[in-house]
């Protein structure tokens, strides 16, 4: 991959994302920053998603369309995506998230200028209209990482021209989590952004008994970066504590703020 090539590829998997889709797309569209190929992976989508994107694609010819065979998950996804890539800089974006206009312009700008190869930056996380900002260290490390996965999948952009094409564990869940430690792991440590770039948005599951669901998954990629039983142990019992009350935090901070929001309105 030639260092000159300055383009984005924006890795975005979806299933059955017509609700959100749309302004998944604006955002990207709306960019400062214009060498960019979108490639939309549809995971067997059983709604309307794929025409949506379809005729996005026809007119935009920047914006590119995979539908995969078989329902695979979101890191077969990705991986295809990334497969098919083009650009130097591989970038992810889910199928109901959102770019902020200068995104990429001021991440890129922000690789090329401190000479680093992978880079994230604060978010923030919406529900119901309310935004809890999620904050972004100005530094990482793969140990600090270990412990508290606090790089946002749709913040993160990485370079080909250093890292090569890195693909993720073909994991159902927290496959993004494990391929940043990989990285992290090569390359020690790295900047990010902290201001937000990006919206996320939250799910109603992904407050409460989704968390708990990840347990196994959580466990899975600790094991892969710590073979030894007892260290794997101690980072889990750490993470869990760390990352439960994180967790709860932010559930009570969004009932927070929305009974605020409701109170208001009735005023």
């Amino acid at each position: 991959m030639s260092s000159a090539n300055k383009m984005v590829s924006i890795i975005t998997p979806v299933y059955n994302g017509e609700k959100y889709i749309g302004r998944t797309i604006q955002s990207v569209v709306n960019q400062t920053y214009s060498d960019w190929e979108l490639i939309i992976i549809d995971d067997c989508s059983t709604d309307a998603t794929s025409k949506l994107v379809h005729e996005a694609s026809e007119a935009d010819r920047r914006i590119k369309l995979i539908k995969l065979k078989v329902n695979q998950g979101a890191a077969a996804a990705r991986n295809a995506g990334i497969k098919a890539s083009g650009g130097r800089f591989i970038a992810f974006l889910d199928g109901d998230d959102v770019w902020l206009p200068g995104k990429l312009e001021t991440q890129l700008d922000f690789m090329l200028t401190n000479e680093v190869s992978f880079t994230y930056s604060a978010y923030y996380a919406v529900k119901d209209e309310i935004k809890i900002l999620r904050k972004a260290p100005l530094k990482i490390t793969y140990s600090a990482t270990l412990l508290n996965p606090r790089i946002g999948c749709l913040t993160v952009i990485y370079d080909t021209a250093v890292l090569g094409k890195v693909y993720m564990p073909n994991i159902r869940k927290r496959q993004d989590w494990a391929t940043w430690l990989s990285i992290l792991k090569a390359i020690k440590e790295t900047k990010g952004i902290t201001f937000p770039l990006a919206e996320y948005t939250v799910r109603d599951n992904s407050l409460s008994s989704n968390k708990f669901k990840l347990i196994k998954y959580n466990w899975e990629v600790l094991r892969l970066h710590k073979p030894n039983i007892l260290p794997a142990l101690l980072y889990f019992s750490c993470f869990l504590v760390l990352n439960t009350y994180k967790a709860v935090r932010e559930r009570q901070k969004f009932y927070s703020l929305k009974r605020k929001s409701e109170r208001l309105e009735k005023y």
